[in-house]
């Protein structure tokens, strides 16, 4: 299943959007545009869609309440409102499923955000139009989703844990080298990598080999004298670890676990994992950060490749990103997305008539699109006029 499009009324910079989406969206923009904020979207219906350590309140609590999820230029529009629809394909087609959920502070003591629209269509039918009857009467009630709650989202549940499916991976390399001296708490869903050995040695011993040897593939072309990725723990404790090995001067060649891997190296081996795990939506925030501008620029191809060896080639993928070299190889430019900055929010738009005519004729995304998402007076940043 695939998000076909997304509609947003006053959701962090964004004071209205109407954004179609592809099976791979690439998010293009200023920094402080709101490329986060929109990748967002997707967490926070993930959240809200988990029946256990989830739903509304927590969703939104988690975000640092109404007012940090509200746009600053909503001016007297109170409420927040999220609607998204899912298709089997990206065709023309009707969507299959439509969700939307729209809520605000309930204006008494509590200030507790209250839906005042929760729908659910599936091929055009209501299944659900939130408030009701039960509501009016139950006031209570319209603090939590049908989305959240077992006993209610029997009729789309398939949409609900589509939702929850949803799955976001920014991993920060020193983190993973070192977890053990930082200490602390891992956020929930881990979006950092903190526990990402911990994920590889959840999955089965079978799938986990597959995924290596895929990997390690990848890794031979795209890291220097690289041989080999294994997986090992420690027989004192039983700590996970990734081992590589490197062609050497000695026969057996050098290994090395992951605190001494490089960045770049880390960041490719999470994107390559989360790229085999699952079939849901994957948000991918600046893939091209720590590595070299040769292997950045086969990020488009890789993705699609390691999709088609996991079988999971429609799985959609939305990434953000500032880079010139991923925008350079030929992607599908009806899937990027350039955000703009004005005084009433942030703007969201496709390629222009004039702008596709441009990439028809072979220039790449990267010259005509790209300069658009610069913020204005950039060049003055380094003293330049």
């Amino acid at each position: 299943m695939l998000v076909t499009r997304v509609k947003l009324t006053n959701w962090r910079n964004f004071r209205e959007v109407d954004a179609p989406l592809r099976n791979r969206a690439y998010l293009i923009g200023p920094n402080a545009s709101g490329k986060s904020n929109f990748l967002d979207v997707f967490r926070f219906l993930r959240d809200v869609a988990k029946p256990n350590g989830g739903g509304l309140q927590k969703a939104i609590r988690d975000r640092g309440g109404l007012s940090k999820l509200r746009c600053l230029q909503a001016r007297t529009i109170p409420g927040v409102r999220v609607e998204i629809e899912a298709s089997e394909g990206t065709g023309g087609d009707s969507p299959l499923w439509s969700y939307a959920i729209a809520f605000k502070s309930e204006g008494t003591g509590l200030q507790r955000p209250v839906l005042t629209e929760e729908t659910v269509k599936k091929n055009g039918e209501i299944l659900l139009s939130r408030p009701d009857a039960q509501d009016k009467a139950d006031k209570e009630r319209l603090t939590q989703t049908s989305l959240e709650q077992i006993n209610a989202n029997a009729p789309f549940r398939e949409l609900s844990n589509f939702l929850k499916g949803t799955t976001y991976l920014h991993l920060v390399p020193q983190l993973l080298k070192y977890g053990d001296r930082i200490g602390g708490s891992t956020l929930d869903e881990d979006p950092f990598g903190q526990g990402f050995l911990e994920l590889v040695a959840k999955s089965q011993e079978k799938i986990r080999k597959s995924r290596l040897d895929k990997i390690q593939n990848v890794l031979k072309t795209a890291v220097p004298f690289f041989k080999e990725l294994v997986f090992e723990r420690e027989e004192a404790n039983g700590r996970p670890h990734l081992k590589a090995r490197y062609d050497h001067w000695r026969s057996q060649g050098a290994w090395q676990r992951e605190d001494a891997f490089s960045d770049g190296t880390l960041r490719l081996i999470g994107l390559l994992w989360s790229l085999l795990d699952g079939d849901d939506i994957l948000l991918l925030e600046e893939p091209e950060l720590s590595l070299n501008d040769a292997i950045v620029r086969q990020i488009p191809q890789m993705i699609d490749r390691i999709l088609k060896l996991a079988k999971y080639s429609r799985r959609q993928v939305l990434i953000s990103t500032h880079s010139e070299a991923i925008l350079s190889n030929p992607i599908d430019e009806r899937g990027v997305l350039l955000l703009q900055v004005g005084t009433n929010g942030t703007t969201m738009r496709t390629a222009t008539e004039d702008e596709l005519v441009a990439l028809s004729a072979g220039l790449p995304v990267s010259e005509v699109l790209l300069p658009k998402a610069r913020p204005e007076n950039f060049a003055r940043i380094g003293g330049g006029e």
